[in-house]
Parts: structure tokens; C-alpha cells; sequence
């Protein structure tokens, strides 16, 4: 509840941040037109005017971008950490180089968010390069930005590895996964619960035999259905079952997940041409194309600099 907290203030403090600052320009709009009329009797003066509102207007639309996109973001798991995996594919000693570089870039967009970023994993290539690497990248919406970029990446330029300097392509997959905690929350409604006693039955004493102790509960969204005749007392007979049903419960979500996990594994495809989301061309053209929305950028290096919310933005507002 107090990450939650804290979340909701930091949007409003910084919706009202926001709000006091465009004030503030539209308040220097006005006293440059004032000094525009007079004919702006100091040409420093009126320099410094515009290069500030330059600067502000440019400051704001940046933030207001960053809004936009975690307006974007209503999964259930956007607003939590990332846990990101790349993993060398099709190309060898090339394809692990292109890892490298790959967690470079992400790195790098990541300390322009101000997240960190901590590697829990990673396996070295047998010349250069990466084979496997795994890191936590801690912020706020750090899966919501980075869901984005499953999939398969490939590469295409000359590589430093031929001899020939002959162009090559090689591929990486990334893999994006909320951070989550281990506990899995089990919410039980009251009007969930069809709640039947009944008189016990088989050994147990004429006393059990006798009383309607035994507690029958099924909950009806999952038609899961437990019950307990153990104890004389139907009141503990009630919570023995309640937590059979929760255990009950607990594995159905458990197998969700699990399945979940499956599917989101199979949707990666093999890590190779065809799979491809995006594609890096340093040669003989310089482009970077994502292949799901169509956003083209010719400046890779800043690219591979981290400048990615570009392609992000565009896939998010497709989806």
C-alpha cells in the first residue's frame, strides 16, 4: 500500500510540477511580447529570453512524452521491474559480440530513465562477446518500457571477426519478465462460497455421527470443491477446509502462471531469420527497422546509445 502511495503521489506531484512550469512559460511568453513591442532595447536580453524558453518548452515536452507512454501501460505488471535476458543465436562468435552490444544499448537507455541495472547472469562466448546475460533493471514501469522489446534482433554489418571483412548477419533474443514476489495473493469472496454441512459419516464416534459437523465449501468462479469431517467442531472443520480450498486455489494460479510462462517462451520463436522484430543495418546502408510497426531511424549510433522510446512509443501505441 505505501509503494502504491508513493506511486500515486509521484504522478500527481509530477502532473502539478508540470503545470506550475507551462505557467511559467506562458507568463515569459507574455513579457517577451511586451519587450517585442518596445523593440527589445537589449539584444542580450532578448537572446536569453528565447534560448530559456527554448529550453523549457523542450524540457516539458520530454516529460510529457515520458507521460504519455506510461499512460500507455495498464498491464498488471508495467509499473514493476524487468527482469531482461539476451541470449546469443544464429551467427557465433558474431551473434555473441551482438549480445554485447545489445546490453549495451539497454544499459545505456536505462541510466537515461535513472534505473539501475544488476547482472545476476552471464555466460562469456568462447572467443569475444556474450553468449547469455541476465539483469534486473529496477524503476518504475521498467517491464511496461521493456515488454516491448521481446523478441528477436538482428544484426547486419561487416564484421570485425573476417578476416575477409565480409558482411554478416547474426541474431540475439531478448527476453523481458516482470520482477515479481514469490507469494501469490489468494483472494476469497464471501458470496465465492457455497458453504454445505451434513452429518458426518464412517468412524469417528456416535457423537460425530450424529451432528451435522462435516463442512462442504465449493467455490463457484472455479467449481473447486473441498470438504472436512474430521473434527467434532464444525467451526474447525469450516477453517481446516478454508485452507484446503486456499491450497486448492494457490496451485490453479500456480499452473496459470506456469502456463503463461510456457506461452510467453513459444512466442519467441527460434533465434534466427524470419523471427526477426528489428533489424540493425550498419552496412551497406545505416538503418535500424522495426518489422511490427515499420519505424525506421537512420542514426544507429545513437540507437545503439540507448535512444530507443522511439520504438517503443510506436509499438505501444499499436498494441
Amino acid at each position: 500500500m505505501l509503494q502504491e502511495l508513493n506511486s500515486l503521489k509521484r504522478s500527481v506531484k509530477i502532473w502539478n510540477d508540470l503545470d506550475s512550469e507551462i505557467d511559467e512559460v506562458r507568463t515569459l511568453v507574455e513579457m517577451a511580447g511586451e519587450e517585442e513591442k518596445k523593440g527589445w532595447a537589449d539584444r542580450h536580453y532578448q537572446a536569453s529570453v528565447v534560448g530559456e524558453l527554448e529550453g523549457k518548452v523542450k524540457d516539458i515536452e520530454a516529460r510529457i512524452e515520458t507521460l504519455s507512454l506510461e499512460a500507455k501501460m495498464a498491464g498488471e505488471y508495467d509499473r514493476n521491474n524487468a527482469i531482461l535476458t539476451l541470449h546469443s543465436g544464429a551467427g557465433g562468435t558474431e551473434a555473441c559480440d551482438w549480445v554485447e552490444m545489445l546490453f549495451r544499448m539497454y544499459r545505456r537507455w536505462a541510466e537515461k530513465k535513472n534505473y539501475t541495472v544488476t547482472i545476476t547472469d552471464i555466460l562469456a562466448g568462447e572467443e569475444a562477446g556474450i553468449k547469455r546475460i541476465t539483469s534486473i533493471v529496477a524503476g518504475e514501469y521498467a517491464y511496461g518500457f521493456l515488454k516491448s522489446e521481446i523478441g528477436i534482433h538482428r544484426l547486419v554489418r561487416i564484421s570485425p571477426f573476417d578476416a575477409n571483412k565480409r558482411r554478416h548477419t547474426s541474431f540475439a533474443s531478448c527476453d523481458v519478465i516482470p520482477e515479481i514476489t514469490d507469494e501469490i495473493r489468494i483472494e476469497i469472496k464471501e458470496n465465492d462460497l457455497k458453504i454445505d454441512t451434513y452429518r458426518a459419516s464412517g468412524h469417528g464416534g456416535q457423537h460425530v455421527n450424529k451432528t451435522d459437523s462435516a463442512v462442504r465449501i465449493t467455490h463457484l468462479p472455479t467449481s473447486v470443491v473441498v470438504q472436512c469431517q474430521s473434527d467434532r467442531s464444525q467451526h474447525k472443520n469450516k477453517a481446516t477446509a478454508m485452507k484446503l480450498l486456499r491450497a486448492k486455489l494457490f496451485e490453479l494460479e500456480h499452473e496459470k502462471k506456469m502456463a503463461e510462462r510456457d506461452a510467453h517462451y513459444q512466442r519467441l520463436g527460434n533465434i534466427a531469420w524470419g523471427n526477426q522484430i528489428r533489424s540493425y543495418v550498419f552496412c551497406p546502408y545505416t538503418m535500424v527497422k522495426d518489422h511490427r510497426t515499420n519505424l525506421e531511424i537512420g542514426d544507429v549510433e545513437s540507437v545503439m546509445n540507448g535512444e530507443i522510446d522511439a520504438f517503443i512509443e510506436a509499438y505501444l501505441s499499436q498494441k
